[in-house]
């Protein structure tokens, strides 16, 4: 007889708990940020989080009378089959609002479908293949694509005397996207592309494709592969080749020489012209507010890039979409919030295109010089109100 009250009161305690449990889980806005954290492209995830941290540091941890709370998830790299799971964890057991991240396209790509079945706003920090918007209503880029980057590059080029080039890009999405919108762009100016090499993603020996660009015989050379060893191993091959003593430039998309890797890179990129969407040298008062606090929340973390702007911007609009929803997410509201949203970046004025969900931005032309002693890309040319042109 003792035991049904007893039973009754753990019943209370259950319940009690649960109603806790969920009053918690109302009080609190889920981003499920999923990117590679550990393998080849780890960088990708630290800076995407280092952003973030960053962005959290300026404007508080909670919006909309929320608390944010960022859930990391590791694809370990360009792995979709464990994007996918992880975003079906995320929304299914976490229950997220947001889904966020996304270093590589087919991590993206792999998620888009889970996003649009659950309508969750999946915001893209990095990935830049032209198409990934175009697989799900609930996904908007703050990052770039690289037909976006690739075409002024080649305009760039074109307009500064440039008749012979050789491409060499990664044999991937972005890769292919960068290697038509150059070779559209600088074909339809008057250039010759005298041969478009494409290397494998994974860990290439760059050796004999440097050979073949100097049997060439281009005045340049036309590079877009993913920043990290790629970068570092295609300038190091360069310069031990004599592709610079031989006159043949580097052009590239900013990844080449990624603001992070620069002390990696050493002198090996000094000179090269690159365009893209933010420099750590950029000069504005956003800028540089984003810089200082960055080195203050992330000390050790190396020089701020275009990942961790992208993540910084990209919880700006879940701040905003979270304030103008008083906190409580809806899919098809948050898009109509993200469609034509204007935010004032550490890179500039950008928007978001209604029409596309892409992000429209300035491009720069920039050339790797030294400042106070260290590399950097140093804009001199821009490309103004840029939208994507890959679709």
């Amino acid at each position: 007889m003792k035991l049904k009250p007893l039973f009754a009161s753990l019943l209370t305690v259950g319940a009690l708990g649960l109603t806790a449990f969920s009053a918690q889980a109302e009080d609190t806005i889920k981003v499920g940020l999923i990117a590679p954290f550990s393998g080849p492209f780890a960088d990708y995830g630290k800076q995407m989080e280092a952003g973030i941290k960053t962005y959290m540091k300026i404007h508080g941890d909670s919006v909309g009378g929320k608390k944010v709370e960022i859930i990391i998830k590791d694809t370990t790299g360009p792995v979709p089959e464990i994007a996918k799971r992880l975003a079906q964890e995320l929304v299914v057991r976490d229950k997220v609002d947001f889904l966020a991240g996304f270093g590589l396209t087919p991590e993206a790509l792999a998620v888009a479908p889970v996003a649009e079945q659950a309508k969750k706003p999946m915001i893209i920090m990095n990935a830049a293949t032209s198409i990934i918007t175009t697989k799900s209503n609930y996904i908007a880029r703050f990052s770039m694509t690289l037909p976006q980057v690739s075409g002024p590059m080649a305009t760039w080029a074109v307009k500064n005397g440039m008749k012979k080039v050789v491409t060499l890009v990664a044999d991937y999405g972005p890769g292919i996207d960068a290697e038509t919108s150059f070779k559209t762009n600088f074909i339809g100016g008057g250039g010759q592309v005298l041969e478009s090499i494409r290397v494998p993603l994974r860990s290439p020996d760059f050796a004999p494709f440097i050979q073949r660009i100097k049997d060439a015989k281009p005045e340049a050379v036309f590079i877009f592969v993913p920043p990290g060893e790629h970068s570092i191993a295609f300038m190091k091959g360069y310069r031990e080749r004599g592709l610079a003593e031989a006159g043949i430039k580097v052009i590239a998309t900013g990844d080449l020489t990624d603001d992070h890797l620069m002390p990696a890179l050493g002198d090996s990129t000094m000179g090269v012209i690159t365009t893209f969407h933010y420099s750590a040298a950029h000069n504005s008062p956003e800028n540089k507010a984003f810089l200082k606090t960055y080195a203050e929340v992330n000390p050790g973390a190396g020089r701020a890039n275009f990942m961790s702007v992208g993540a910084f911007d990209g919880m700006a609009a879940i701040y905003e979409v979270s304030r103008k929803l008083n906190g409580k997410i809806d899919g098809d509201k948050a898009m109509a919030i993200l469609k034509g949203m204007k935010l004032n970046s550490p890179r500039g004025p950008i928007m978001i295109d209604p029409a596309t969900r892409d992000i429209i931005q300035t491009v720069y032309v920039r050339k790797v010089e030294k400042v106070n002693g260290e590399a950097f890309n140093v804009e001199f040319d821009k490309f103004l109100d840029m939208k994507d042109t890959g679709k």
